[in-house]
Formats: structure tokens, sequence, C-alpha cells
């Protein structure tokens, strides 16, 4: 019996110094940092509180001429951000308008990014004609973000024209006088 307590004993005190020796320091060690990034794709127009505007047009002072549209409307901002996935390089903004108003065409022109931003920034387009199909303003987003708010990103530039201005659709016949119309603008990002 006291040499099985005996073997017991050395058993596990070799098993003990067996363990403090693997335990030992060196003069490297390492560990494991796991990372998430996510996807990020989201717009907006800026300033939020007033990003409505209204343009029209006056009514002419001399028989024979047309409308005078409205001076150009620059006080709305295009902001983004965007962290791309590895299958899709770049995205896009694109725009649209949700009902063609007979008569006039509304243009939107997207200046080069300023401000805080930082990353791939896209390029914007030149000046499009707004319809109902979605049409890129920028293009060749990668992972960026724009700086949030007015003075940030891409400034936009809305004016009007009655019927078959430069590179207009809308005909001068089609208009009608109405109080008001109101026509809605969305802007989307979505990868290429």
């Amino acid at each position: 019996m006291k040499k099985l307590k005996l073997s017991i004993a050395m058993s596990l005190f070799a098993l003990a110094f067996s363990a403090h020796v693997n335990a030992q320091d060196t003069n490297t060690d390492n560990h494991t940092i796991t990372i998430s990034i996510p996807e990020v794709a989201i717009v907006d127009i800026e300033p939020a509180a007033t990003k409505n505007i209204t343009l029209g047009f006056t009514a002419p002072t001399e028989a024979g001429q047309p409308l005078l549209p409205s001076a150009s409307n620059t006080t709305l901002w295009l902001n983004y951000s965007s962290i791309k996935s590895v299958a899709d390089p770049t995205r896009n903004v694109t725009v649209k308008l949700d009902a063609i108003i007979p008569g006039i065409d509304i243009h939107v022109t997207a200046a080069a990014a300023t401000g805080a931003g930082a990353g791939t920034l896209g390029t914007p387009s030149a000046q499009l004609t707004l319809s109902a199909v979605d049409q890129t303003i920028v293009s060749g987003i990668g992972s960026a973000y724009t700086g949030n708010g007015a003075s940030n990103g891409h400034n936009l530039t809305y004016a009007l024209a009655a019927g078959s201005g430069p590179g207009g659709v809308a005909a001068y016949a089609d208009l009608q006088a109405t109080a008001t119309t109101t026509a809605k603008v969305t802007y989307t990002i979505s990868d290429n």
C-alpha cells in the first residue's frame, strides 16, 4: 500500500511539474482579434428640416415672350455613407421623379463632393432632366462618407425649363396653369 501511495504521489508531482514546465512564458506570445465591418449604403438630402423646395415661373410682361423660370435652387446637399462589399466594387446614386409635370423640364446637377468626407467619393454626372426612370447622378462610389449636413457632399442645383429647353423633353404646348403641383424626387444608393 505504501508503494501505491508513493506511486500516486510521484505521479501527481510529475504531472504538476510538467504542467508548470509547459506553462512557462517565452519571449513571444499572441492572441487573435476578430473584426466585423458591416456593409453600409445610406443616403440623405440635407438640410433635412428644409429639404422641400419651391420653384416656379413668372408670367411674361410683354406679349410674345415665354414664361420665365425662377432662379436655380442650390440649397440642398446629397450626403451618403458607403462601405462596399467585396463582390461589388462601386456604387451609384440614382435619381428619379414620381410625377412628370406636363410642359416642364426639371433639371438637377450634382457638384463634385466637398466638405468633411473621405474615401472613394463618387463622380457626378452632367446635368440631368428628371424623369420617372432612375438616372445615375453620382457614380463610382467606393467605401466613403461625405460628411453630414449642408456644405458636405454634393451640392445639388435644381432648375426649371418650360418646354423644349436645351436637352429637355417637355413641350411648351403641354403647359397648363395650376395653383401648385408637387412631385417627389427620390435618390437611391445601390451597387452597380
